[in-house]
């Protein structure tokens, strides 16, 4: 388990630690009496899933359910209750939100986490063959007097990207009440409340994924969920070609055509991360209708570099890089 820091800063208690393999920060505004606990609770919520949702701890709840996804498995509720939200996901989304493309990303030796979270471009080994068409999942879970069980079906799975996000909404329950304003941020992903520091709403960087200092748009929001899809970080190569970690089910390849980011903010981060894959996966061709279509807020980095919005984010922008 990583250090774990709290601090003081005028009337903003923060609190920061490593988990997910990212860095995590809590910031409770004003905080009340019931703050110290309310931390504690939301860091315990974040390492519960972790815990058990990691497919990269060997010892966690879902690296067993995945070493024989066909079989039974009891499994404690954080892991059951994540494979039902992905479960809907998959179905909302017409099975382009599909976590069963493990299997191609460890074909691809994406099988550990740090050398890729460093951004370290390097071989992996051989790229796996376009596996067949996955077909709808219905994963099977099952709660019986408070305990779980869980059969995954055929394939097992990667719950990454949602799993952060259950994480983050999971912390902002516990923070709640805790303060004026309080906000989670796990490595780019987050939820804020209340007011920010500055007594208005939240101001959220959007990181360029590029690797600039500098965000692409600093937007103000507050009583709302935030995710970000990038290659920035998690990209390398297999058999001489780049791959990153976004797979599109439907083709076994690296989805978004060129595509660099999608971030989307809505009320709940689990499915803002759903979200971001939707938008992420329709690529530079039809990104802007699906986030119409969709109703979100969102902006998206197109292969040129050229940064893009909705017609639902542009009242949350406080501040654009391009234009100062």
């Amino acid at each position: 388990m990583t250090a774990t820091r709290t601090w003081l800063r005028g009337a903003t208690t923060a609190r920061s630690f490593r988990a997910m393999a990212s860095p995590v920060t809590f910031t409770v505004v004003e905080p009340n009496g019931g703050a110290p606990t309310a931390l504690d609770r939301a860091e315990a919520a974040v390492r519960e899933i972790e815990r058990t949702c990691s497919r990269f701890d060997p010892t966690s709840a879902l690296t067993w359910a995945n070493a024989a996804p066909h079989l039974w498995h009891d499994v404690p509720a954080s892991l059951a209750l994540a494979v039902r939200e992905a479960a809907e996901a998959h179905l909302v989304t017409a099975g382009r939100f599909d976590p069963r493309v493990l299997g191609v990303l460890l074909g691809w030796g994406y099988d550990r986490s740090l050398p890729f979270a460093e951004g370290v471009e390097r071989d992996a080994g051989p790229r796996a063959a376009a596996p067949v068409t996955l077909g709808s999942w219905c994963p099977e879970v099952v709660e019986r007097n408070g305990r779980w069980r869980l059969r995954l079906g055929a394939h097992p799975i990667d719950l990454g990207g949602i799993g952060k996000g259950l994480a983050v909404r999971a912390a902002a329950a516990e923070l709640a009440g805790s303060g004026a304003g309080w906000m989670v941020d796990l490595g780019g992903d987050g939820a804020v409340a209340g007011v920010g520091p500055d007594g208005g709403g939240w101001r959220i960087g959007v990181e360029d994924p590029t690797g600039g200092e500098l965000p692409l748009l600093v937007l103000e929001a507050t009583d709302t969920g935030y995710a970000t899809s990038s290659t920035r970080l998690r990209s390398w190569r297999a058999s001489g070609q780049r791959v990153h970690h976004l797979v599109d089910p439907r083709t076994g390849e690296p989805g978004g055509d060129g595509l660099r980011a999608v971030t989307v903010v809505s009320p709940d981060p689990a499915w803002s991360e759903v979200w971001t894959k939707e938008l992420f996966l329709a690529g530079p061709a039809a990104v802007a209708r699906t986030a119409v279509d969709l109703q979100l807020a969102a902006t998206w980095v197109e292969p040129d570099g050229a940064v893009r919005l909705s017609p639902r984010l542009e009242p949350l922008v406080l501040w654009s890089r391009s234009h100062g």
